[in-house]
């Protein structure tokens, strides 16, 4: 059992050793000027949508208690930049904690947050495991993205996240996934065989070499979905070839491990790749998986798609989890675009009404409605729905349930790949109080 442990935190040494020699993923703060990365999990539309019933700003937070976010492994800080200047752009009173092992990704997250100007973002440095012996309250939401694969024991860092979390609160969690990353372990199982006790930058070239002599029966050579080792610099070939502690997930261990943690999973990202109707027409073959869980689903379609190398996913209690996703069910729910405008997205559609995309090589397309142009014209993340269907134009007044047919046909394809959400409004402030939760 010590043999045990001490190979444990042999491996913990070695991981922070990794990420203070090669921060990940590698970003220049000087590029904090001219963008803002965005991505998924901790949107913060996302979180709204997914965790809290599209009622984030419906009251909750005040001056005198701020919406807490923890970015549990927070590396050079995509998460923690992203969502506390969607926080700050909102003027929500909040404050986001960095954590992580490795101090000089760290120093990195902190550069890039003095770039924005970013002090409600609050920097620690350690491990998510000790969250319990460290005095840093409670959260409402927290992020941890790329993390508890790297884990001696993802079970037990889960749990430690969930101790963690306000009641009410949820999580936003990024792990590998086993089919897309197929190659990935058989290039790391040859490099433990020849790699040695080598230096890290003869590690980094010895894994160059391995990848370009790959013949083209090799299973990475064949995996076209594979490609921090590409683009990701140094920081990138290290973490996808020569991390010293790494596993993959399939959705039902995915949902295992969240269960073991007591939190269920509200969704996925992007829900079109998770459902087998986006991917197969075949009648029969889809009334044989209508009677099956969403999860059972789920599982089908990861194995039929065949290319998902993570699942970013949001859980909360499973006390919770019938209630937190938000709903297009009735005229006060306000749908929204991800970095996109309705009108602007109107003006593509009208040559025709479909909407194409690809998603990790799968292709995608959807039929929309005949009133898919003037709704998403209308679209601007504040109208409800009532407001939409008052506002259509003239000649293209119909009834309110014609209305939310059409709707909610374009809901169903935007929906699925992450482009549009929900949110309810703020109630009206009480005259005697602040705003009702």
């Amino acid at each position: 059992m010590a043999d045990r442990r001490d190979d444990e935190q042999a491996n913990d040494d070695r991981v922070r050793a990794q990420y203070d020699a090669y921060p990940y993923p590698e970003r220049d703060p000087a590029d904090e000027a001219r963008r803002l990365i965005v991505g998924s999990p901790s949107h913060l539309d996302e979180i709204n949508h997914y965790v809290f019933a599209g009622r984030l700003a419906a009251g909750r937070f005040d001056a005198s208690r701020p919406f807490r976010a923890l970015i549990a492994g927070g590396g050079t800080g995509d998460g923690a930049i992203m969502l506390a200047q969607q926080l700050a752009w909102r003027g929500w009173p909040a404050e986001v904690v960095h954590l992580d092992v490795s101090r000089a990704a760290r120093d990195i997250a902190e550069a890039r947050a003095k770039a924005r100007g970013l002090d409600i973002i609050h920097f620690h440095q350690g491990s998510l495991l000790d969250l319990g012996e460290r005095d840093l309250g409670r959260f409402d939401y927290i992020d941890c993205c790329g993390v508890l694969h790297h884990l001696a024991d993802p079970e037990a860092g889960l749990r430690a996240l969930a101790a963690a979390l306000a009641e009410g609160g949820g999580m936003g969690l990024m792990v590998y996934g086993a089919l897309g990353r197929i190659g990935v372990y058989h290039m790391q199982a040859m490099l433990r065989l020849i790699a040695g006790d080598d230096p890290d930058p003869a590690r980094l070239a010895l894994a160059r070499r391995l990848h370009a002599a790959l013949p083209a029966s090799n299973w990475l050579k064949r995996n076209p979905y594979v490609g921090d080792h590409l683009s990701g610099g140094d920081a990138g070939l290290y973490d996808l070839f020569l991390h010293s502690r790494d596993r993959a997930y399939t959705v039902p261990e995915v949902a295992a491990l969240a269960a073991a943690a007591g939190l269920a999973i509200t969704g996925f990202i992007e829900p079109a790749l998770y459902d087998p109707a986006n991917l197969i027409a075949d009648p029969a073959l889809l009334k044989r998986l209508e009677g099956l869980p969403w999860l059972a689903r789920a599982a089908f379609a990861e194995l039929l798609g065949g290319t998902l190398k993570r699942h970013v996913f949001y859980v909360v209690s499973e006390a919770r989890a019938a209630d937190a996703v938000a709903r297009a069910d009735s005229a006060r729910a306000v749908p929204l675009l991800r970095e996109a405008v309705g009108a602007a997205m109107a003006r593509s559609l009208r040559g025709g009404g479909r909407v194409k995309a690809e998603l990790e090589g799968i292709g995608l397309v959807y039929d929309l409605p005949p009133l898919a142009v003037e709704i998403l014209a209308l679209v601007d993340g504040r109208r409800d729905l009532g407001a939409i269907h008052r506002a259509l134009p003239q000649n293209k007044k119909v009834d309110w349930f014609a209305f939310k047919a059409a709707f909610d046909r374009l809901y169903a394809a935007l929906g699925a790949l992450n482009v549009m959400l929900i949110a309810r409004p703020s109630p009206p402030p009480r005259r005697d109080g602040p705003a009702a939760p």
